[in-house]
């Protein structure tokens, strides 16, 4: 028979347990709260009587600049030289539409 003192409950062993056990569900209160207080409200904006989220409006601010880019790169020329244009493309749409974000509503 192994008497392995892990295994045997002490009167110290249940108090630190329960001091353990409060602590955790404390800070998982905690970070629950936290997190559900961003829901309180979402951005949104009036267009035409419809509200639209502030992010989608931002998404297509930067898609449109991401064109206007690629216009003024391709007659540029650099167009033809970028490697994964695909990729560049997408990089400066989230860049745009980050960027309009943080200066529009941050």
């Amino acid at each position: 028979m192994n008497h392995d003192r892990t295994s045997q409950p002490t009167a110290s062993g249940n108090r630190i347990d329960a001091a353990a056990r409060r602590l955790l569900h404390g800070a998982t209160a905690a970070a629950v709260f936290t997190l559900l207080g961003g829901c309180s409200s979402a951005p949104s904006r009036n267009i035409l009587g419809s509200y639209f989220p502030s992010w989608m409006i931002c998404a297509l601010i930067g898609m449109g600049a991401t064109v206007a880019l690629r216009t003024v790169l391709a007659k540029a020329g650099v167009d033809e030289e970028l490697p994964m244009p695909i990729v560049v493309y997408l990089a400066f749409a989230t860049a745009f539409s980050l960027a309009i974000w943080l200066l529009w509503l941050g």
